[in-house]
């Protein structure tokens, strides 16, 4: 199961509020679920967990906070999303103006939204008008044609905002388009696997329906150029990109930028290396592309968005950061937990598997502090399982586990900015299914966003027992995180604390709050699994809030 509690003080109310100083605080643990694990938080009265047979007798645990000074402060944009060009081959990209989804996507604002993936270097700019009106007789396009008809103005705009286009789509037009995406899906699972990828048309209305969605749903849109156009000499084409940033531009649209994809990739789906150097100077010649540009000569550039730092990744960053370190406002890479065509739910909770990117966490920073110290590093792209993720597993809530403890463990290791693969798509690895229903993770998520604000907490733990064995790695089953409140959420004032904690023991754990966080009252946001299914369940069970 999965806690959200916060002890306050004095309790707020309409006529009164509580000091500023460590007033409410919010404690957000994360448990097993029942029937494997069971917990116990708090000093004043238990958590309603059944005890499952075969578990240890709980241990005391006395925690406490250091709130004298945050040892990291992360981005206010720290937990963002990201989109994949393949909507645009699925024909999801036509369906972002659905109110629901706005609303969604609105709900985990402010964020960065990321629009890049596999494909983005197969994406080109053509501006042109939808090819959908072209096209006509029975099926998904059919109705696609009159997809501009179908949009409707919001009556009530989004926290004021005017021009926002959001659309009611009739139930047949969304049950044909998720008839058309599984067969398209089909297509791009194999195009994965043979590595052979066909190219991508992004017209000016299709870019006109991305900005509409960031925009409207609050979020700032990064845009993932194509890096593989390239010329006889190797260096990269950047025609088709300067016809995209003209576009945009001359629709004032606010975008920051990125280039290519992955690039240590590109001798396998390609054909054709990059090296790191030379991915460098494609980057400065980005940023003189930008600069003419009235609305774009500040803009933000991110990069080099590498996959898992092996040691070929690591030589090609390294060149990069010679040439080009002192060009980009953060450096990327993505992370993928698990091989999704060989998953098991008990493998969302190896404490080998989570700390897999604490590793890859120290090996960046290595790179980066050599050339950029101080340089903010983001992790774009973090997905639990590949190949587009795995039923009733990456999509259900034993994936929160490691969802929850890589963002934890990012802030707590200085990582500005996390994007999350991906907020709605087709597959299973995303926050939002194609009936437009959230997720356990995108509760998950909004809970997060709710409750944790930027700056990172020292804790301190005293109670466990660690007995070293010879030539055996002790890894934490118990993992604390601490942040000051997210200080936009008005049930808490400025100086409040949140918790979360993930239990990994097959023991009950008692949690007994010292020092500064003795005799504070609790609020407590219980996320449990609903149903038969337990860790396999795609809905959770939500309680809030008790006061312990």
């Amino acid at each position: 199961m999965r806690v959200l509690c916060a002890f306050p003080e004095a309790m707020p109310s309409s006529n009164s509020r509580p000091p500023a100083c460590l007033a409410p605080v919010a404690l957000f643990l994360a448990l097993l679920f029942h029937l494997s694990f069971s917990s116990q938080v708090g000093d004043r009265r238990p958590l309603p967990v059944d005890r499952a047979p075969g578990l240890k007798e709980k241990t005391l645990i006395l925690l406490d906070v250091s709130t004298k000074n945050p040892v990291r402060t992360v981005n206010e944009n720290f937990l963002s999303l990201q989109l994949d060009p393949s909507i645009i081959h699925d024909g999801w990209l036509d369906f972002l103006s659905s109110k629901r989804l706005v609303t969604l996507a609105r709900g985990l604002s402010p964020a960065f939204l990321r629009f890049g993936g596999k494909r983005t270097d197969f994406l080109q700019f053509q501006n042109l008008r939808n090819p959908a009106k072209s096209r006509g007789g029975p099926g998904p396009d059919y109705y696609l044609k009159n997809y501009e008809d179908d949009i409707v103005r919001s009556d009530v705009a989004l926290d004021k905002q005017k021009g926002c286009k959001i659309a009611q789509h009739p139930d047949v037009m969304l049950e044909l388009q998720r008839e058309k995406a599984a067969q398209m899906h089909l297509v791009l699972l194999k195009e994965q696997f043979s590595n052979t990828y066909s190219n991508l048309i992004l017209t000016a209305r299709s870019l006109d329906k991305l900005y509409n969605f960031a925009d409207c749903s609050g979020l700032h849109l990064i845009f993932a150029l194509n890096a593989l156009r390239r010329n006889p000499n190797n260096s990269w084409n950047s025609s088709s990109a300067l016809s995209l940033l003209k576009y945009s531009a001359s629709k004032k649209y606010n975008i920051s930028w990125e280039l290519g994809n992955e690039p240590n990739n590109y001798r396998t789906m390609h054909g054709r290396a990059v090296n790191g150097s030379q991915l460098g100077k494609d980057y400065i010649q980005l940023k003189s592309l930008l600069q003419p540009i009235r609305i774009y000569s500040r803009a933000s550039l991110y990069g080099p968005n590498i996959g898992r730092p092996r040691k070929n990744v690591i030589a090609l960053l390294d060149g990069f950061m010679k040439v080009a370190g002192s060009t980009v406002d953060a450096v990327t890479w993505q992370h993928c937990y698990i091989d999704g065509r060989v998953v098991k739910v008990m493998d969302f909770l190896k404490t080998r598997l989570l700390d897999t990117l604490s590793d890859q966490i120290r090996k960046i920073q290595k790179v980066v502090n050599t050339y950029t110290p101080g340089k903010k590093i983001w992790l774009e792209g973090v997905v639990t399982t590949s190949a587009g993720g795995t039923n009733n597993l990456s999509d259900s809530y034993a994936a929160g586990f490691l969802w929850l403890n890589t963002l934890g463990m990012l802030a707590n290791q200085g990582i500005d900015v996390v994007i999350r693969h991906s907020f709605f798509d087709h597959g299973y690895n995303h926050l939002v299914d194609q009936n437009f229903n959230p997720l356990p993770d995108y509760w998950l998520s909004l809970l997060y966003k709710r409750l944790i604000g930027p700056k990172v907490l020292a804790v301190h733990v005293a109670g466990l027992q660690r007995k070293p064995r010879p030539g055996r790695v002790i890894r934490d089953k118990l993992r604390i995180y601490a942040h000051c409140t997210n200080h936009h959420n008005h049930n808490y004032v400025r100086g409040s604390i949140t918790l979360f904690i993930i239990n990994l023991h097959r023991s009950r754990k008692k949690i007994k709050l010292a020092g500064t966080l003795r005799d504070k009252l609790v609020h407590q946001y219980l996320l449990q699994p609903y149903g038969q299914e337990g860790l396999k369940s795609k809905i959770q069970r939500y309680q809030c809030c008790g006061i312990m």
